[in-house]
């Protein structure tokens, strides 16, 4: 039995402490929105925030999380998908296939608690989760866009086009 907080609510899950965080956050508390991608913590489809630091939970056992612990799923990210990086992200319209889209948004929202106002390089050093369409440069103007830099290049005709 486990005990963990999730998205501000503690729970007890029936789960041996080797299961991945990933399938008890899946499949025993029931939200989805946290991805299996790759399954060695590569792609980074299966991010959350534990604490406060985006976390790849396909490798993370259940038993290494302590119920004082605060993990926040994309479920937990915000209300109505109102968090600036949510927003930015309808904006540029980032995802393709959005496959990887939660985990990404997850570890650009980490990366914007820690750097406000993040640089090129520091989103390129942050944001290593995979994006299987390419919409890395998207990705990078929709990071800039919510902490509060102007977008710029292709980017930025697609945001204007959708003011």
């Amino acid at each position: 039995m486990a005990r963990l907080t999730i998205n501000g609510k503690t729970q007890e899950i029936n789960v041996d402490p080797n299961t991945p965080l990933l399938w008890a956050i899946r499949e025993q508390v029931g939200l989805t929105g946290t991805k299996y991608g790759c399954g060695i913590a590569q792609c980074g489809a299966c991010t959350v925030h534990i604490d406060g630091v985006a976390t790849r939970t396909c490798v993370r056992p259940v038993g290494s999380v302590s119920a004082t612990e605060k993990i926040v799923t994309i479920e937990g990210l915000s209300k109505n998908a109102s968090h600036p990086i949510q927003k930015a992200w309808a904006a540029l319209d980032v995802p393709q296939c959005g496959f990887c889209q939660t985990g990404m948004i997850m570890a650009a929202a980490a990366l914007l608690k820690d750097k406000p106002q993040p640089t090129d390089a520091d989103i390129d050093a942050a944001m290593t989760n995979i994006c299987r369409c390419g919409t890395y440069q998207r990705i990078r103007e929709a990071v800039h866009i919510a902490a509060g830099s102007p977008p710029s290049g292709r980017a930025a005709d697609r945001a204007s086009r959708r003011s």
